[in-house]
């Protein structure tokens, strides 16, 4: 499973770092940083993350 997130659209909302803390993190200027190849019992956790998205920027490969 790989995580995508196109960096265009996203505005660093944060709402994927409340839905799945250990793959989205705010860096230190305020921007989206994430695991882009986490473990898959992380799944549910990033498929949140895309969900709740407002731009949806995310999405997930396998």
């Amino acid at each position: 499973m790989k995580v995508v997130v196109d960096m265009n659209k996203c505005q660093d909302h944060g709402q994927c770092v409340f839905a799945a803390p250990d793959v989205f993190r705010l860096d230190d200027s305020g921007h989206l940083a994430y695991v882009a190849d986490p473990g898959e019992e992380l799944r549910d956790e990033i498929e949140e993350a895309a969900d709740v998205c407002p731009l949806q920027a995310i999405r997930i490969e396998d």
